[in-house]
C-alpha cells in the first residue's frame, strides 16, 4: 500500500494547523498592541465612593484609553508609583505628593478636587465630641476611652488622622488612648468595623455618603477648616521607569483636570449630595 498520499495529507493538515495557530497568536499580539490602557494607583476613597464608576467610562469615551485602577491607601499607591507599577497616581496627601515629585518619582502634581473629612460615631455620642472642632473632639475622645477605629494603613486619611491626634496633644507613639484600635484596612472595612462595634471613625465624606452599613453611626464633627481634604494627580516619571506609558498617562492627567473631567467630578452625587468639588483651575 502506498502511504505517500496519506503522509502528504497529514503534513498538509499539520501545516494548516500551524498556520492557524500562528494567525491566532499574531491576532492576539496585535490586539494587545492596539489595546490602549494605563494603570492608575489611587486611594480607596475614590473607588469606594463610586467616583471612578462615573469618571472612567467618560474618560474612555473621550480618549479610547482604558484606565485600570488599583485602589490602595495613599502611601501604598505612592509606593506603586515608586516601583513603576503604575502610570498615574491619584491620591490625597499633599505633603507626601509634593515629596513624591521633589524626589523625582512624579513629573508634576496637579490639584484635581477636594472634599472633607468627618468624624463619625454612635448617635448617643458617649465621648461628647459633637461639634465643629476636630482637635477638641479627639481630646475628649482620648479622655473618655471610647472605641476608635483607625485605618492604620498609611493612607491619606490615616495621615490626616495622625496630624489631628498630634494637634490634640496625644502622642500615639508613647501611649494610644484606651479605645484606640488599628485595622490596617481601607475606608469601607474601617467603617464596617466602626458600625459593628459602635466606635468612632475618621472618614472622608465621599466614602461616608456612599456607605450603606451605618448602623447607629452618624456624623458628629464636621466643618472644621482643618478637615479639608485635597486630591492630586501625577504622572509617574518615565525617566525613572522607561516602561511608563507617558503619552497615555498624561492624557488621563490632562482629561481629569480639563473642563469635561472637572464637570464629570462635579456631577457625581449620591442622594442629591455632591461628593467631590473640582478645583483644578484654582
Amino acid at each position: 500500500m502506498d502511504l505517500k498520499p496519506i503522509r502528504m495529507i497529514l503534513r498538509s493538515r499539520r501545516t494548516l494547523m500551524a498556520c492557524a495557530v500562528g494567525a491566532l497568536i499574531c491576532a492576539a499580539t496585535l490586539s494587545q498592541a492596539q489595546e490602549k490602557f494605563i494603570v492608575v494607583a489611587s486611594t480607596t476613597s475614590t473607588e469606594q465612593s463610586g467616583l471612578f464608576g462615573q469618571l472612567l467610562p467618560q474618560f474612555k469615551a473621550a480618549t479610547g484609553i482604558d484606565a485600570r485602577v488599583v485602589a490602595l491607601g495613599t502611601g501604598q499607591a505612592l509606593d506603586m508609583g515608586r516601583r513603576g507599577d503604575a502610570d498615574v497616581v491619584f491620591v490625597h496627601d499633599q505633603a507626601a505628593e509634593e515629596k513624591f515629585v521633589a524626589d523625582g518619582w512624579g513629573v508634576r502634581r496637579y490639584p484635581v478636587m477636594y472634599n472633607d473629612f468627618v468624624l463619625v460615631g454612635p448617635a448617643a455620642d458617649p465621648a461628647k465630641v459633637r461639634g465643629k472642632d476636630i482637635v477638641t473632639g479627639l481630646q475628649k475622645l482620648a479622655a473618655s476611652g471610647a472605641a476608635f477605629i483607625s485605618r492604620g494603613d498609611k493612607s491619606g486619611t490615616h495621615a490626616a488622622e495622625l496630624r489631628y491626634w498630634k494637634q490634640a496633644g496625644v502622642d500615639l507613639a508613647a501611649a494610644k488612648p484606651a479605645g484606640y484600635r488599628e485595622c490596617g484596612c481601607g475606608m469601607g472595612p474601617a467603617l464596617n468595623m466602626g458600625s459593628s462595634s459602635n466606635a468612632y471613625v475618621l472618614t472622608d465624606r465621599g466614602t461616608w455618603l456612599s456607605f450603606k452599613n451605618r448602623g447607629d453611626l452618624t456624623v458628629l464633627v464636621e466643618g472644621d477648616t482643618r478637615l479639608f481634604n485635597q486630591y492630586g494627580v501625577m504622572l509617574v516619571n518615565p525617566a525613572k521607569h522607561a516602561h511608563v506609558k507617558q503619552a497615555l498617562g498624561q492624557s488621563f492627567v490632562d482629561w481629569v483636570v480639563s473642563a469635561p473631567g472637572q464637570a464629570a467630578i462635579a456631577a457625581y452625587k449620591i442622594g442629591g449630595e455632591q461628593l467631590f468639588f473640582p478645583n483644578a483651575a484654582r
